[in-house]
């Protein structure tokens, strides 16, 4: 690792990273034993939580201040990352970095990052992405560029053995919805990513029951860590519109009732989907069928479409994730204050496979019910 950080120039480094597990683990330890045969020196600072947080990254950047590191090591999963890549990208800007993530200023420039991932699931150890909780209404945003992909990324399934079951599952369930962002497309003709999204999610499907079963199944992890790299690389979007409302909606979730993101997925994206299968019943029944086992009905392939959106929630339930708001632990009374926290309005939506407004936002959260 020490050898990978020189090789992209750093020479004093931000190793930043979350709670007590990298801790206890000593992989923190062996990081810094790598840097210091690099002649690396570093400075640390941890204390990253899952729905990251922006007083964090302001310390960080108020840290850069100070110490004047040229590199940022991030050593954990998604939340980890995506903090990092938030002060990689606020260190070099002279303004409040949050401008990037509430669209005030566009993101060309930051320091390099480097990642460990120690879970995966956010797929940020390979994406130009990076999302944040504002701690200021509890807004979570996100923020992209070029400039915020890693330099370099190691995964090493041995690194997620001793993951706790339901952390990986969710980052399963983040892994499909990325792959489930691009599949659901307006865009025709594009069979090689059709069927690239399908593969991942193969993957995932045929894998994580094996995880859940046993967790030292190098394989399997190993399989799981690489779909979640390919899942959010975009090797699956090139060339496609992408549509990300489900993201969206489920982001105002994991903000107010800080769940985990990969949870919140797990309920809004069944929702989104019997909202929108009329858009492209074809595209759904097509899922059904490659992904889910369906037979097709050719005489009415929303029958197929359905029994794939109901398979995909058996799944889910299966793998021990929540499905419904009650499960998830959300409260309808807060629907009004979901959609208004997620910026729709009658003339300003999200998404594009479906233009959601707000009338259709508030559609989608109570179909979640």
């Amino acid at each position: 690792m020490g050898k990978r950080v020189r090789q992209f120039g750093g020479k004093r480094v931000l190793l930043h990273y979350g709670g007590g597990s990298v801790v206890k683990s000593g992989l923190l330890d062996r990081v810094k034993k790598s840097l210091t045969e690099e002649n690396i020196t570093y400075v640390e600072l941890g204390g990253v939580v899952p729905n990251p947080r922006s007083g964090l990254v302001y310390e960080g950047i108020h840290l850069y201040r100070e110490e004047i590191f040229n590199f940022v090591l991030a050593v954990g999963g998604g939340s980890v990352i995506d903090s990092a890549k938030a002060i990689a990208a606020g260190a070099l800007y002279d303004g409040d970095f949050w401008d990037f993530y509430s669209g005030d200023a566009e993101l060309t420039e930051a320091l390099p990052v480097g990642t460990i991932l120690t879970i995966p699931a956010a797929g940020s150890e390979g994406s130009l992405n990076s999302v944040i909780t504002h701690e200021d209404g509890m807004l979570k945003r996100g923020a992209g560029g070029e400039c915020l992909r890693p330099k370099f990324s190691i995964l090493n399934p041995k690194l997620v053995f001793t993951l706790p079951a339901y952390q990986s599952a969710c980052g399963a369930v983040d892994i499909m919805a990325h792959v489930l962002e691009r599949y659901f497309t307006n865009t025709k003709n594009v069979g090689v990513t059709d069927h690239l999204c399908e593969a991942v999610l193969l993957t995932i499907k045929e894998e994580i029951p094996k995880v859940l079963a046993n967790a030292n199944d190098y394989d399997a992890q190993a399989n799981i860590m690489w779909a979640g790299m390919v899942a959010h690389n975009n090797i699956c979007g090139v060339g496609r519109e992408q549509d990300w409302a489900t993201h969206d909606l489920e982001h105002e979730l994991s903000a107010l009732y800080d769940v985990a993101h990969g949870a919140g997925l797990a309920v809004m994206f069944p929702a989104w989907m019997r909202y929108n299968v009329d858009h492209d019943v074809n595209r759904f029944a097509n899922l059904a069928v490659r992904v889910w086992g369906c037979k097709m009905n050719e005489n009415d392939p929303k029958t197929t479409a359905m029994e794939g959106i109901d398979c995909f929630v058996k799944f889910l339930s299966s793998i021990g994730m929540p499905v419904t708001f009650s499960e998830l632990g959300a409260k309808k009374d807060d629907i009004p204050k979901l959609v208004k926290k997620l910026g729709v309005t009658s003339h300003k939506s999200i998404g594009s496979f479906v233009k959601l407004y707000a009338k259709e936002a508030e559609e989608i959260y109570r179909l979640a019910l």
